[in-house]
């Protein structure tokens, strides 16, 4: 067990605040990046060290299995390995399956893996013919129902006051639905995620002697992430503590992202009023980013009601903030990989930059082109890694490889030897989809033995050892390649350089954002995207969707007074530029499309580039493409290349006045296009 006075040592003045507030209601408004994992943990530590708390008596609660996985090994380390870290589910199960055969002489209902089979068959009993899409939205409203506390009867009545809705389908039919699925699935004896917490708080609540047992088990509560408390938690947690106040609550209402599923963060606000005598601590000091990245962060929600902590940088100055503008959805996405390959070669591993966006859908121009320069990438998301299927047929393979006395001195061939029998490469595959995905699972595996073998001499056993303790821990290796994520996925990681993307008007805020609450959780979602990046940080939006298209969108009305050109000329010049292009060079008559506009001419009038010159570019593009394993319109669109062939630029600076024509693009394919016009 660590020196009580050593578990202080290496803290911050806040830190050690919170580390010494042992006893009585504690409230932590942590901003972004500001150590609160270090904190809560080094306090439960002192705690035990100090003979304050018994380690059996410890509860932290918080929200991912990837963030409890993360406190039980830091309390491990910190001396105190017998506190239970786990998330509410996980906390609520385990009491259940203890305490329920006793209390109701039976089997605990069967934990159902999906509500979508269930609520299948309560749309078909209601005769609502929907789709799978319909039947997702379904599920999550009664997620959203169950969390918030609201019972059948009482949807339609509540739902639209609360603003929720499920596409072509009215509240009332909803409200049936919802009470439908309650019957078939107590019909079947089964449970859901929310039944976990629903069941576990009415044992507590209706069994005296249940809730006295488990109150003399847990004695203090740690729960983090507290902002994210649904209406039901808050509700088993004041069963957990059963009138006492030994608990410390930990959250940030900036990173509020979550009140579409039920979250509410007025439980952290209100703390001190509901627990009289709180001590308050505020954790303002930023060690992750840069202070180039926190002033953004900071002024981005200066003055709007989702303000929390102000925080201050504490790592040296770095790089400025980029804000680039694109005129389409595909030339972000190259400047971006081409930015990305920068930074590889001067030496930050991409393992340690993000793309990050508001959608999934976002995700495939950014995957094409990293793909298009063999730059690896990892899409989060999908299940967690250790509940993968091949990752744990992987792991049963190098179990048998070790016992069986088939390892060698050399870990990382070994595993690699041993996925190999799975289909691994070391080659990704070239498409999308279930290959993909199970190749990025073998790969982290592979790359976790490569880091492994690099630190120290580990044998196959020993490393088999450490992939069961991780997956009892929900600790996941990741391949070294690029993550792509939603901004929803992001949270609570980081990387040394971010590339926060599509950040226009419609996608940042999104469009269905239309209250002033949800537009107010969007500014906090590109706050929660902007603070995850330590060293370099980019914020990006396209003018139009796809090459060639209407150069309508705006950037983000979050940007203004971020960006450096906010206010300037900047916009004026644009339009003006727009303006001269707006008559036909031949004909003088307004020009209506965007085609028309990016040649300088309508469509029906004689074309006044050389058309041999137009052949040869068009062919140029058509084997470029070709080597490059790209689609033709990501290096020129037809229409960017009639340009280049009316102007016939002689250098840079006249092809950058072309528009479709960018500094990557030069980069990439100006010389020979100077060549070619040559």
């Amino acid at each position: 067990m660590a020196r009580p006075d050593s578990l202080l040592d290496a803290l911050d003045p806040e830190q050690r605040q919170v580390a010494e507030a042992l006893r009585g209601p504690v409230r932590v408004l942590a901003g972004a990046g500001t150590g609160k994992t270090r904190a809560i943990t080094h306090r439960i530590a002192h705690g035990v060290a100090t003979g304050v708390y018994q380690s059996t008596e410890v509860l932290a609660v918080t929200f991912t299995t990837r963030a409890a996985g993360e406190m039980r090994t830091r309390l491990r380390e910190l001396g105190a390995p017998g506190v239970q870290a786990r998330t509410f589910h996980a906390a609520a199960l385990r009491q259940l399956r203890y305490f329920w055969p006793a209390t109701h002489g039976t089997e605990l209902p069967t934990l159902t893996e999906s509500k979508l089979p269930l609520m299948a068959l309560a749309a078909r009993r209601q005769r609502l013919g929907v789709d799978q899409g319909t039947l997702r939205d379904l599920a999550s409203e009664v997620e959203w129902s169950k969390v918030s506390n609201v019972r059948p009867e009482e949807y339609a009545a509540l739902a639209p006051t609360r603003g929720r809705e499920v596409n072509g389908v009215d509240p009332e039919t909803v409200g049936r639905v919802f009470g439908t699925y309650e019957d078939v699935k107590r019909g079947q004896g089964r449970m859901d995620m929310e039944d976990v917490l629903l069941l576990n708080a009415a044992l507590l609540a209706e069994d005296e002697r249940v809730a006295a047992q488990v109150r003399r088990q847990y004695k203090f509560f740690v729960v983090d992430e507290f902002q994210d408390v649904s209406p039901l938690q808050s509700a088993l947690l004041d069963l957990w503590l059963g009138g006492r106040d030994e608990i410390c609550v930990v959250g940030d209402p900036a990173q509020t992202i979550y009140s579409f599923a039920g979250a509410n963060a007025d439980y952290l606000r209100d703390f001190p009023g509901k627990h009289p005598g709180t001590t308050a601590i505020d954790l303002v000091r930023n060690y992750r980013s840069t202070p180039e990245v926190i002033g953004s962060a900071n002024r981005l929600l200066a003055g709007s009601s989702s303000r929390g902590v102000q925080l201050v940088a504490q790592r040296p100055s770095g790089p400025a903030v980029a804000y680039r503008e694109y005129d389409d959805e595909v030339a972000e996405a190259e400047a971006v990989a081409a930015e990305v390959l920068r930074l590889r070669d001067s030496g930050v591993s991409l393992g340690s930059m993000a793309v990050l966006f508001r959608i999934n859908a976002q995700s495939e121009a950014f995957e094409d082109a990293l793909a298009a320069r063999n730059l690896a990438y990892v899409v989060r998301g999908a299940a967690r890694f250790f509940d993968r299927q091949e990752v744990r047929q992987a792991i049963t393979l190098l179990r048998g490889t070790a016992r069986s006395g088939g390892g060698g001195d050399d870990l990382a061939a070994d595993v690699r030897g041993t996925l190999g029998g799975m289909g691994w490469t070391a080659e990704p595959p070239s498409g999308r989809g279930t290959a993909r995905d199970r190749w990025e699972s073998l790969q982290a595996l592979v790359s976790q033995a490569e880091s492994a073998a690099a630190q120290t001499e580990v044998s196959l056993g020993d490393f088999v050892d450490d992939l069961d303790r991780r997956a009892a821990e929900q600790h996941a290796p990741v391949a070294d390649g690029v993550t792509l994520a939603t901004l929803h996925t992001a949270k609570g990681l980081e990387w040394d350089a971010v590339f926060v993307c599509g950040a226009q008007e419609g996608s940042i805020p999104i469009s269905f954002a239309q209250t002033p609450a949800e537009v107010e959780e969007e500014r906090r979602l590109l706050y929660v995207g902007m603070t995850r990046a330590r060293l370099h940080l980019s914020v990006s939006w396209s003018l139009s969707r796809n090459p060639g298209g209407r150069r309508t969108r705006k950037a983000s009305r979050f940007l203004t007074g971020l960006r450096p050109d906010t206010g300037s000329a900047a916009e004026p010049k644009r339009a003006k530029k727009a303006a001269r292009a707006a008559m036909c060079g031949t004909c003088g008559r307004p020009l209506s499309t965007a085609g028309e506009r990016k040649v300088g001419r309508c469509m029906d009038c004689p074309a006044t580039y050389d058309e041999d010159l137009f052949a040869r570019l068009k062919e140029w593009r058509r084997q470029r493409a070709s080597d490059d394993g790209v689609p033709a319109y990501v290096v020129f669109t037809d229409k960017t290349l009639e340009a280049i062939a009316e102007v016939k630029p002689t250098g840079d600076a006249q092809l950058l006045k072309i528009s479709g024509v960018g500094a990557t693009k030069i980069e990439r394919y100006g010389e020979e296009l100077l060549a070619l016009i040559d």
